[in-house]
């Protein structure tokens, strides 16, 4: 891998969320992970970057790729990786996030992951410790490593994301995944529309500089790349859709529906996918689907997220040496 100081050093202590990011802090971030992509493809995939640095993960949501793939990316820098069961710890007894970052941060951690239900957690977080944080989801607000492994993932399979028109489809309401997308998308140019039902389109979404379609059709029209979006019952209070077979119906990315979108359209997942809910089986393995790459670049993404918080070019205080 390119020796770090290559990389200019990255302006963050933290990160928060995709808003707090300028477009060059983005690109710095891609390009190291673009680096780290090598790494996790070597027969030896262990390097010494982050020897001898301490990582928690700290997840109150239950989670499979985002929490293993964090826990994989410290490990492959040669962090020591500590993931923190919230199940059977003493959140469960009353303990209040504010306790239980105190108790984490007399442990003298480099690095901290949370995963939380509520918006606004991380950055919480971030005011009572004193080591980096990243948000790795809290609530419906952000998943900025989400956004940085689809924009990898896009960059790397078209050369760019400038001008390119990508639809995000499906349950924006309850998205963080969505939101995350929205600002880093726009952020590098790229022409973004939104295609859902109206009771799942958040109010004021208009203003987030995307274009707003109810149909499928007309939404995926000419699209460069398709993003599909869980439908996130355990969010909704109410009945957002009559059925999930009538969802499927109208708003489930199937091979018709995708004929809209250009030929050689990308078809794009966060995971975990419901099949036949919001993606067909025979498009989720097809040609035309990078979900996979998407996890593969999720390692990566978080490999360089790490290395460039954690810059030895840091003092312990977290500015410039």
């Amino acid at each position: 891998m390119t020796e770090r100081a290559a990389f200019p050093l990255f302006p963050h202590r933290h990160l928060l969320g995709v808003k707090d990011l300028s477009p060059s802090d983005i690109e710095l971030l891609l390009d190291r992970a673009d680096e780290a992509v090598a790494i996790s493809r070597q027969s030896e995939k262990k390097t010494s970057t982050l020897r001898g640095r301490t990582q928690i993960n700290l997840f109150y949501e239950a989670s499979t790729r985002t929490q293993s793939s964090f826990e994989l990316a410290g490990k492959r820098l040669g962090a020591d990786v500590m993931n923190m069961s919230v199940s059977s710890s003493s959140v469960k007894k009353g303990e209040t996030l504010i306790d239980t970052a105190m108790t984490l941060n007399a442990m003298r951690p480099d690095i901290l992951i949370i995963r939380h239900a509520s918006a606004g957690a991380a950055a919480l977080l971030a005011q009572k410790v004193g080591c980096s944080v990243v948000n790795a989801g809290d609530g419906a607000h952000e998943h900025p490593t989400q956004a940085l492994l689809d924009a990898l993932t896009i960059r790397r399979a078209r050369g760019k994301i400038a001008r390119l028109t990508v639809a995000i489809c499906g349950d924006v309401r309850h998205s963080r995944v969505a939101r995350s997308n929205i600002l880093l998308l726009n952020a590098l140019g790229a022409r973004v529309r939104v295609v859902a039902p109206s009771t799942l389109l958040p109010a004021g979404i208009g203003e987030m500089g995307v274009e707003v379609f109810t149909t499928m059709k007309e939404g995926l029209a000419g699209a460069d790349v398709v993003m599909m979006l869980r439908l996130q019952r355990e969010r909704m209070e109410g009945a957002f859709v009559p059925s999930v077979r009538e969802y499927f119906r109208y708003y489930g990315l199937d091979a018709e529906k995708l004929k809209a979108a250009k030929e050689d359209a990308l078809v794009m997942h966060p995971g975990p996918m419901n099949r036949g809910v919001e993606i067909a089986s025979e498009i989720a393995d097809g040609p035309q689907s990078v979900i996979q790459e998407q996890v593969e670049m999720g390692v990566a993404v978080r490999m360089a997220v790490m290395e460039a918080l954690l810059d030895p070019r840091r003092n312990p205080e977290g500015q410039a040496a």
